[in-house]
Formats: C-alpha cells, sequence, structure tokens
C-alpha cells in the first residue's frame, strides 16, 4: 500500500500493515542509543566546558587537541550529528509527503554530514596535527 493512500481507517485498525517494520525499528534504536550516548557524553563535554571556562586560545587547542579529549568529542559530534537527522527526520515525516519529504531529507542529510564533516575534521586537524 502507498503511504499517500494509507486512510484514518488503515491507522486506526490494530491488524493492518503499513510502512517498513525493519526501517521503523531501527530508525527507534538508534534515536534511543544516540540519546543515551549523548547523555553519557554530556559528562565530558561538561567537563571541557568547566575547564575551558576563562582559558586563552593556546589552552583550548591544547586541551581539545588532546586525544584524550579531541577523540571523544569527535565521536560525540558524529553521534549527535545522527540523533540530529533522526530527529529532524520525524519530524519532516509528520509535515511533507511525496517529493518533498524526499528533497527535505535529502537537504537534512547534507546538512548534518556537512555538520559532521567540517566538525570532526576540524577536531581531528587539532588532535593529529595541533
Amino acid at each position: 500500500m502507498h503511504d499517500d493512500k494509507i486512510s484514518r481507517q488503515t491507522i486506526a485498525d490494530p491488524r493492518s500493515r503499513y510502512g517498513n517494520a525493519k526501517a521503523s525499528t531501527r530508525h527507534f534504536i538508534t534515536q534511543r542509543l544516540t540519546g543515551v550516548s549523548n547523555i553519557v557524553f554530556l559528562l565530558l563535554l561538561l567537563f571541557v566546558v568547566v575547564r575551558l571556562a576563562g582559558e586563552d586560545r593556546a589552552e583550548m587547542v591544547a586541551t581539545i587537541g588532546s586525544a584524550w579529549i579531541g577523540l571523544p568529542l569527535a565521536l560525540l559530534l558524529g553521534i549527535v550529528t545522527i540523533h540530529m537527522r533522526n530527529g529532524m527526520r520525524d519530524i519532516l515525516e509528520d509535515y511533507f509527503r511525496g517529493s518533498a519529504y524526499g528533497l527535505y531529507m535529502t537537504l537534512n542529510t547534507l546538512f548534518c554530514l556537512f555538520i559532521a564533516v567540517a566538525g570532526i575534521g576540524a577536531i581531528l586537524k587539532l588532535v593529529f596535527w595541533g
């Protein structure tokens, strides 16, 4: 059954099947796992922010350039962008259908990819090349 043809009656019937169950389950699990890991990494981010409060640029570069701080921050940024993409996907699914949804989802994915590549690249530059 095509997504645009789903009626209220089909949705209300608990015996009906529509959508992609595997993709929806993967999306649900990914959203929960990235959310939990964001909470865990928040402690690291809080430590870094408190540690760098009032410091000059050289101290900030040295702290983030440390592999023990920079690599987990790069991982955090990757996880946050995955979580951000999935969250925006939920919103886009609620408001758009058909080709508009496809366009906005593509733009959402490209934006999240740009943020991830730029941010992770900047952090890794500090870690490996100072």
